[in-house]
């Protein structure tokens, strides 16, 4: 039955988003250093969470920011 779910469209849309979500969360603990909280309690935990996947998007956001769009490269070429 597992295999026989293995094989549809779902679960391979499914795979895709776990592995971009795992990817986030690989990033956080190696490059942002988030491994081990240092903040105590439930709140000091959500709050370093927080500000980490913050500084995630504003490193994506200035990715987006500084690259061209797509028509505008393909205009001047």
């Amino acid at each position: 039955m597992a295999r026989a779910l293995a094989k549809t469209e779902a679960f391979e849309q499914s795979r895709r988003d776990r592995k971009r979500i795992e990817m986030l969360f690989a990033h956080l603990k190696r490059i942002l250093k988030l491994g081990r909280l240092r903040l105590r309690g439930p709140r000091g935990a959500q709050d370093e969470f927080t500000l980490a996947a913050i500084a995630q998007n504003l490193r994506r956001l200035a990715k987006l920011v500084v690259r061209p769009p797509p028509m505008a490269a393909a205009c001047v070429a």
